[in-house]
């Protein structure tokens, strides 16, 4: 356990040290911040219903930065110590492969988390400074869905490193991914629709397996119960469960899918040549 956390702590050591994460945590925790104290600001006089526009567009941009931050800078975890021969240094050493792999899980899921939740403590208590409105149950469940959403690609990452041994190769397979869960979103779902006349039932269920997807409609949901402005998509969502239903599988879903790949990652990496 103890060569588990110092695994951890040596990765995020050198990750806080690296270019990345002084941009991922000054422009993705600062647009976060700034989108969340006008926010909490505007409540004062507007009232919690008055900050849909601004939380929306917050909610956009994390679905398209968090997940790509995430990949990028995780996809060369594994393989970037197997490329600088780290990888090789590392177990000369008594450390297991359990604990270097979990370690690095550990280590990695603090950085790319650590500077998301940082920005909402502060802007929330900026807005309680002001003395406006903090709306707590959503603050703590949008909390949650970040966790899973960082999770699940955090996962995928994993899993994309634990096999390929190029960097370049592992960047490229993860920008794929990312584009293609993006298009999902929206325009490729809506083609298949248009073009094959696939059932609407099948067509929402691609979109629900999506962990963006997911968790766009999630974070709708706190602030648009109704689901209003998705159309009719919100009336088989809303049939099929109920509204408190969905948030709590839009978390569970995602922390079970980064939990299931970060698992094969694991047995992929320990039989699999190190080197």
């Amino acid at each position: 356990m103890k060569n588990l956390f110092l695994i951890a702590y040596l990765d995020l050591k050198e990750s806080i040290r690296a270019k990345w994460f002084l941009v991922y945590s000054l422009v993705f925790g600062g647009l976060i911040a700034l989108f969340f104290i006008a926010g909490v600001t505007e409540s004062q006089v507007m009232g919690f219903s008055g900050l849909s526009r601004l939380l929306l567009m917050y909610i956009q941009v994390t679905i398209v930065i968090l997940p790509i931050f995430i990949l990028v800078t995780t996809v060369r975890s594994i393989s970037g110590d197997r490329d600088s021969h780290i990888l090789e240094y590392m177990l000369c050493f008594p450390i297991s492969l359990k604990q270097y792999y979990w370690g690095k899980v550990i280590g990695r899921f603090i950085t790319v988390y650590l500077p998301v939740l940082f920005a909402m403590v502060v802007a929330v208590a900026y807005g309680f400074f002001k003395g406006a409105s903090i709306p707590w149950d959503i603050f703590f469940l949008y909390t949650g869905l970040l966790f899973a959403l960082s999770s699940a690609f955090l996962g995928i990452a994993f899993f994309i490193s634990s096999f390929v041994k190029s960097s370049e190769v592992a960047l490229g397979i993860a920008f794929f991914i990312w584009i293609i869960l993006l298009a999902f979103i929206d325009i490729a779902l809506i083609s298949l629709m248009m073009q094959q006349r696939m059932n609407e039932e099948l067509i929402i269920f691609i979109a629900m397996i999506n962990p963006m997807e997911i968790f766009r409609v999630a974070a709708i949901s706190l602030f648009d119960p109704e689901l209003t402005v998705m159309g009719p998509v919100a009336f088989y969502i809303l049939d099929s469960m109920s509204q408190a239903t969905f948030v709590f599988v839009s978390i569970v879903y995602p922390l079970a899918l980064g939990l299931i790949f970060a698992f094969l990652g694991f047995k992929i990496f320990e039989r699999k040549d190190l080197v």
